[in-house]
């Protein structure tokens, strides 16, 4: 290839100077590239995709070490000096990943040991080696494959394009619009067998149904939903006959890369799926394992009654509606009556009647979840489907320990589970709090729920993803997408009470953010979360009349309706109380408080514990408290938000180790954090 050619693309010479301008910030990722190229996050990612076969975060890292190269041959700095000058913030990483990419270590270089001569001064560094960046055999390639041949299958995998998916809704060609159920039936198993192999990224239903009817081009698609290949397909039901048409494409040249026209007998419709997720994962020459395989090949029953029931169950299923939901159960339902072994079946059901109840305070089907659940993993005890609807009814009795294990073996037989990683970010965001994990989860999710078919749903995923940047410190991010939630659905139910919050960390300004959380409750004084958010801003600024008003209000309607929320905010309603001198009730919410301790098993558990201890006075044992959380690692970023502004802190301030525990815990956050970031940008998810 040659120099002109290589130089060719304004658009990697503009990326390229950008990410050299800032080398040595070791934050400098793929979001900050894409806002300084004036571009979205997904266009960046498709056109460096497109032009180097790489990733953002890959293309980054190699710019990166391209330019520790030059520095190492120039020789003036140190190994260490290079590694930070570069951005990399650990040394041992920066060796780890200098040896993946070369051959040989930094050291090596700059001892002069490696026969590697520049001989065109003229050309500049980065583009004489940019067949790391997009594939060129230059002279340095082969010395590479030469002397160190056993990296040759390293470097081939690194500039392969990304398996990702998205199987478009097919297309009914029946006159009979009864037949469409089958139809996306084909579409469903199809999606189906493909989810569960490692090696793709097959994105979600949800995120293709509206593109049923759309005139938009593949590439225009593919930009949309950040995929490289498409699967699209027609098909028709005549009597016993399936006729079937699909096609797999490849979307940066639009190119058709396979198609077939199958007629075969309704009998064969397992054989057929099994065919044509074989054929597709054979052209993207995507990795299999034989566990993966034997997955795919599975039949869900041998009962073709049976199977027609559950595929006019999925439709109503996977509205999520409780309409919905409930007439799937009832095709479900007669779906296990012809095939009493029907592992898929019953795992829905379980499911249908866990996601009827999901929010209700009162639940009546607990026991049909777990029977449902258990005859699933009698008859199939390594369907994510089946492993998942025992996760619900585990969640369902409060066991989350146990439910826990049953959806990372779901996530494991199918990489590629929304209901999975939905999950798991509900799971590490609520019911045993990690901010990391939820933040990976998240981003997860968005990956393979990339596109909705309506605006409240976009809005939803991007609060939640907001959600989940705004616990791991992330302020700017977390704001953009919680503006892009507000934008997608103004009317959204949490957006403006997480947006407030999020301001407030940026700025610190309690007045001002109770104001307008005050606001925000009158529109909808049935809020209790907002309300007791606004006594306790009341709170924050020592203003304990009107902090009672609004606390007072809060615990009477959670008494009066029975509900188990907040109870980690009774010690401040305690203390507002006692302040009122009201101490019977007061002592009655510090009883409530250390009760809510005793049970907590969370990380949180000693934070906790020390504002009750600074709350009696007892200063030594709330510092040593405290110096316990210190040691913990993934809390959110409220902590280092709102303990400074906490008056049950103020008689800790005077103490000689409160500054020390205190800087402690907000250094270990932010080291947490950058770790964090760094994992995430390798896995590909930020």
């Amino acid at each position: 290839m040659s120099n002109t050619a290589i130089n060719n693309s304004d658009f990697i010479t503009k990326a390229e100077a950008i990410i050299l301008e800032n080398i040595s910030n070791e934050q400098f990722g793929v979001s900050e590239l894409a806002d300084l190229m004036n571009m979205s996050r997904s266009s960046l990612l498709r056109k460096i995709k497109t032009q180097t076969q790489l990733s953002a975060s890959q293309f980054i890292r190699q710019v990166r070490l391209a330019k520790s190269m030059q520095l190492l041959q120039e020789g003036a700095l140190s190994v260490s000096e290079i590694s930070y000058q570069v951005g990399f913030g650990n040394t041992s990483y920066f060796i780890k990943c200098f040896r993946e990419q070369y051959g040989y270590s930094p050291g090596e270089v700059k001892k002069g040991t490696i026969p590697f001569e520049n001989t065109d001064d003229e050309i500049p560094f980065l583009n004489k080696y940019k067949w790391h960046i997009i594939g060129g055999v230059l002279f340095l390639v082969v010395v590479l494959l030469l002397v160190f041949p056993s990296k040759k299958g390293e470097v081939s995998a690194e500039l392969e394009m990304e398996k990702s998916i998205a199987v478009l809704p097919f297309k009914n060609e029946s006159s009979d619009s009864s037949n469409l159920y089958f139809v996306n039936g084909l579409m469903e198993s199809t999606l189906s067998k493909l989810q569960k192999i490692k090696d793709l990224r097959v994105i979600s239903r949800i995120s293709v149904e509206g593109y049923e009817k759309t005139d938009k081009t593949i590439p225009e698609l593919a930009e949309e939903l950040n995929v490289n290949y498409f699967v699209t397909g027609s098909g028709q039901k005549i009597g016993d006959q399936v006729l079937l048409t699909i096609q797999l494409i490849e979307a940066s040249g639009n190119r058709q890369i396979w198609a077939e026209q199958y007629n075969r007998k309704v009998v064969d419709i397992f054989e057929l799926q099994n065919e044509v997720a074989l054929k597709i994962v054979s052209s993207v020459e995507a990795i299999v394992t034989p566990a993966e395989l034997e997955q795919i090949e599975k039949k869900p029953t041998e009962n073709l009654v049976a199977y027609d029931y559950y595929l006019q169950a999925l439709d109503p299923f996977l509205s999520r509606t409780n309409e919905g939901l409930t007439k799937a159960i009832g095709l479900f339902e007669k779906a296990v009556e012809q095939d009493p072994e029907f592992a898929l079946a019953y795992a829905n059901i379980a499911i249908s009647y866990y996601l009827l109840e999901m929010f209700q305070m009162e639940k009546q089907y607990t026991e049909k979840i777990n029977s449902n659940a258990d005859k699933a993993l009698l008859y199939d005890p390594k369907s994510a489907a089946s492993l998942i609807a025992k996760a619900f009814y585990y969640i369902q009795t409060e066991e989350y320990k146990l439910a826990l294990p049953y959806l990372n073996k779901a996530l494991e037989y199918n990489p590629n589970s929304v209901l999975a990683v939905q999950m798991l970010a509900d799971f590490y965001f609520r019911l045993s709090p990690n901010s990391n994990k939820y933040l990976e989860y998240a981003l997860k999710g968005v990956q393979l729920n990339i596109a909705a078919n309506d605006s409240v749903t976009q809005s939803y995923i991007c609060l939640n993803l907001g959600s989940a940047l705004i616990q791991n410190g992330f302020v700017d991010l977390a704001l953009t997408y919680i503006n892009k939630s507000l934008a997608f659905a103004p009317d959204n139910y949490y957006a403006p009470y997480l947006k407030e919050l999020i301001l407030f960390s940026k700025d610190l300004n309690v007045e001002q953010t109770k104001n307008q959380l005050l606001e925000l409750w009158n529109k909808d004084t049935t809020r209790l979360d907002i309300l007791q958010e606004v006594a306790k801003f009341h709170y924050y600024d020592e203003e304990y009349e009107k902090a009672f008003y609004y606390y007072e209000l809060f615990a009477r309607t959670r008494e009066k309706n029975r509900l188990d929320i907040y109870l980690q905010e009774d010690i401040r309603i305690g203390k507002v109380y006692e302040k009122m001198g009201l101490d019977r009730q007061a002592s009655d919410f510090y009883a409530s408080y250390t009760h809510y301790c005793e049970k907590d098993e969370s990380i949180y558990k000693s934070a906790s514990l020390a504002m009750k201890y600074a709350n009696e006075g007892k200063e030594e044992k709330a510092i040593e408290q405290l110096q316990l959380f210190a040691a913990q690692n993934n809390y959110q970023y409220w902590i280092l938000v709102f303990m400074k502004i906490d008056p049950l802190v103020e008689p800790l301030k005077s103490h000689p180790e409160f500054e020390k525990v205190m800087q402690k815990i907000e250094r270990r956050f932010w080291e947490n954090q950058a770790r964090l970031k760094k994992s995430l940008e390798e896995k590909g998810l930020m």
